[in-house]
């Protein structure tokens, strides 16, 4: 991977049936890079400056393919066709019953028992210059996982900035259907292999509600809730682990915070979270123009699998900022809408930019 060339192509790691998964690496500055691979169109390393002049990889993964295939945690991948839960896996679309697997309890969770984060990704194009890209795309077929409609995918990668990612995502339909996608990757911003938990990183919030959820994940029957005067406040940078077990209902039923926060888009790019690692002093902004942001503490990371550097992952190892369409919005009038109809595009976007702080 050695060079001064901004994107590099190899070969991964090969599937049970002899196929290639390959990688691609995207350079920006200052050591800034970001490793795709084809399987799952998974960030499977992200590379970023620290504040002491050094660099380290910030997503939780593995190090090599076969961690990939012997575990389904999502560690960077693209979700779909509907990231986050379904209640029961059921909805309506145009007057017909939709039943999908369940795979999370009662629930369909982030596409079902075989989702975009287990598919061969194809590249579609390469580009070389300034601002390094790679071109992923998927057809998933009328039916898949029992989802309506032939659902075309198209995901670019492009390293935007010195050191930010820009992930953009695109998706056409022959039929009407339901879509919601997004980038699963685990963040500890003290390095992936650090052994740290994310407890004191420093978070912030760009939104004044979220959406209460039932000990199954599944929003309320009730609007969104106001922040304020509960743990869920993140406005004002707090630590992740000041309040994480504090006595109160939402915790508990999220194990912590596992929880959709409200955006209010518009569909236009802006500023969601900022995470900060106090120790490395590396800071993260994410951009997003979806209307939700899930914010996960890695509540179910157990210890039973090992990551990067033969680390066990454990509860708190990481944390996820997930922007989408808000959970179960097929069975909420109430909330945005996940309909995709033939003739109109799907877009997602969402801005990974990484800095230093200030001394």
């Amino acid at each position: 991977m050695a060079g001064s060339r901004k994107i590099e192509k190899d070969v991964f790691g090969t599937l049970p049936d002899g196929r290639k998964v390959e990688r691609i690496v995207l350079r920006g500055e200052g050591g800034f890079e970001a490793r795709i691979i084809t399987h799952g169109a998974v960030i499977q390393a992200l590379i970023a400056p620290d504040a002491k002049g050094g660099t380290d990889d910030v997503v939780l993964g593995h190090d090599a393919f076969p961690g990939y295939l012997a575990e389904r945690k999502f560690f960077g991948a693209t979700v779909g066709r509907y990231a986050n839960r379904i209640a029961r896996g059921q909805f309506s679309l145009d007057g017909e019953s939709v039943q999908l697997p369940v795979n999370n309890g009662p629930n369909a969770l982030h596409g079902g028992l075989d989702g975009f984060d287990r598919k061969l990704w194809d590249i579609a194009a390469i580009e070389e210059g300034d601002e390094p890209a790679v071109t992923l795309t998927y057809t998933s077929p009328h039916g898949e996982e029992n989802y309506p409609g032939k659902l075309d995918v198209r995901l670019t990668y492009r390293v935007t900035g010195p050191a930010e990612l820009s992930l953009m995502m695109e998706a056409r339909t022959d039929r009407p259907t339901i879509v919601n996608l997004t980038n699963h990757s685990f963040f500890n911003l003290e390095g992936a292999a650090s052994g740290t938990p994310i407890l004191d990183h420093k978070l912030t919030v760009a939104a004044d509600h979220f959406l209460a959820i039932d000990p199954t994940s599944i929003p309320l029957p009730e609007p969104p809730r106001a922040v304020a005067g509960t743990p869920f406040d993140f406005r004002d940078s707090q630590t992740v682990g000041a309040r994480i077990r504090d006595s109160h209902e939402q915790l508990r039923n999220g194990k912590g915070y596992d929880h959709t926060y409200c955006l209010g888009r518009d569909g236009k790019l802006a500023l969601a979270a900022r995470l900060e690692a106090p120790r490395a002093g590396r800071v993260m902004e994410l951009f997003t123009d979806q209307p939700g942001l899930q914010v996960y503490s890695g509540n179910y990371l157990d210890g039973t699998i090992s990551g990067k550097g033969g680390k066990l992952i454990r509860q708190s190892d990481a944390m996820c900022l997930e922007p989408h369409i808000w959970p179960d919005a097929p069975n909420r009038p109430d909330f945005p809408s996940p309909r995709l109809d033939p003739g109109k595009v799907y877009r997602h976007h969402t801005v990974y930019r990484f800095a230093v702080r200030a001394p």
